[in-house]
This record gives structure tokens, sequence and C-alpha cells, in this order.
């Protein structure tokens, strides 16, 4: 990757978009949209802006949803808006499309950090880690992941997927890191992926028979996925393993927004 790559800051993309209707996390907080839903009193999307206007590495950020029809006057990001604090741009119909879409407005030699709305206890110290440690990995593409054991010591009664290697187990993070322009076709394969979720046939194939048996046979290493699939994109594609249970935590149900509520008002407590 080119030095100037290097020294320029991350713009941000933060995926706000709606799953559609009828989102009981939704009706449970009596709020217009998933990403107004409070946590300890605070909007979700406006504690993941604070962490990121707060973090060294990221300069721009870019607001992916929600639609215009959530935003009324006034409104906390409304009001954000206006101050041009963040920008803000048209939520397409899936994540992977909305992070596709959002990317074309960003300059093709700076970095992009992609990360979701629904993810509140994300801090400036997780962000800035991951940024780091993305551009010193020296690829195209990077995931950030935690370890499960750590996330499941922490939350303990939180539902998460888990990504099970040969050597360890990982939770997602919802942060990705795109640094180079080549790296930006990840995001439109992750489109493609996405279109077949579906047709597991189909996905097998975009991944490649290989790897998916070795993984479900336990065989398969973290390294050795990357590898596989960096080969099959003709990629560099890197992992960043970050040692943070609350970098694993986004709230998808009213469970986890109980889970990590109770946890925050446990902290408080003298």
């Amino acid at each position: 990757m080119p030095d100037s790559a290097r020294q320029k800051p991350y713009t941000a993309i933060i995926l706000a978009g709606e799953r559609g209707p009828g989102d009981p996390l939704v009706a449970h907080a009596s709020v217009c949209c998933k990403a107004m839903v409070e946590i300890d009193g605070t909007p979700m999307i406006l504690r993941v802006l604070a962490a990121l206007e707060s973090a060294a590495h990221v300069g721009r950020c870019i607001l992916s949803g929600p639609g215009h029809e959530k935003m009324t006057a006034g409104s906390p990001v409304s009001q954000l808006l206006e101050a041009g604090s963040v920008d803000w741009c048209e939520p397409q119909q899936t994540p992977s499309t909305s992070a596709y879409s959002a990317m074309q407005r960003v300059p093709a030699d700076v970095p992009v950090l992609v990360t979701t709305a629904d993810h509140p206890l994300l801090t400036a110290e997780i962000v800035d880690r991951f940024c780091n440690q993305s551009l010193a990995r020296g690829v195209d593409v990077t995931v950030g992941l935690a370890p499960y054991g750590l996330v499941k010591a922490a939350y303990p009664d939180m539902k998460k997927t888990i990504l099970r290697f040969s050597d360890g187990d990982y939770c997602g993070c919802n942060l990705f890191a795109f640094l180079t322009v080549d790296g930006r076709r990840m995001a439109d394969y992750w489109r493609r992926v996405e279109t077949q979720r579906k047709n597991p046939v189909r996905i097998i194939r975009i991944l490649g028979w290989g790897a998916v048996i070795r993984y479900l046979l336990g065989r398969l290493t973290l390294q050795s996925a990357l590898a596989s699939l960096s080969r099959r994109l003709h990629l560099n594609l890197g992992a960043v393993i970050l040692p943070y249970a609350e970098a694993a935590v986004d709230i998808d149900s009213v469970a986890d927004h109980d889970i990590v509520q109770k946890k925050l008002s446990q902290r408080q407590k003298p």
C-alpha cells in the first residue's frame, strides 16, 4: 500500500438502514427506526458517531440511512446533518449494496472503514486499534474479529454467531476496512454473496468447495480461510483480532438490548 494512503484518515461509513416493517426492537423502544433505539439514554447511532468522531484515525463520516422519512425535523440526527458534522446518503436494499453505494462517494486513495449503527459499545480506542492494525497488515481488506471466549465471558447470555476454526473461535465485530482501490472490489463481492444467501449451493461455489468442506470438518484455520478467499478474489485479505468483548456486541433483538443496558447499569453502580 502506498505511503500516501497510510497517511490519510479513514472515511467511516455507518450502515443505518432498516430491516423492514415490524422490527420487534423498534416497537419495543417506541422509536422511528433501529438506529434511534436508546442505550443508557442515548440513541445508538449517536454513540457510534461519538466514537468515530473521537478516533484519531477517522476523518469524514458518511451515514447510510435511515431514510429521509425517518428523520423528523429537529431530531438529533437531523441536527447533525444540518450542522455538517456528518454526511448522509440514501440507504439501499441491503447492507452490502448500501456500503457499495456509499463507497462511491469516497476518493479512491482514501481508506474506508465500514461499521453499523447498532454498535453502541464501540469506542474510539477500539476504532483506532482496528484502523491502525489494518493499515499495518499491508493488505487490501481487513475484518475485525474478537475471540469468542472473551465475548462469552463478558456477555454469557448473549447469542452470538460463532466462526469456528481449527485454531480458535471468533465473533464478528461489524468492522471492515477497505484499504486499496482493489480492495473495494470486495464490497461488490459481498453484494454477490448476499444476493445468493438463500441458495447455499451457489454460496459454496463462490467461496470454494475445498474451503467449505475443511471448515465443516473443523480443519480450516483462520489464516487458511483468508488465504483461500484471497486467491479466489485476487485480493489480499486480513483479520484484526481485537481484545475487546464490546467490539463484538451489536443490538439485534430486545434481548440484546436488555443485556447491554443491564451491563451498563451494573458498571455505574458504586
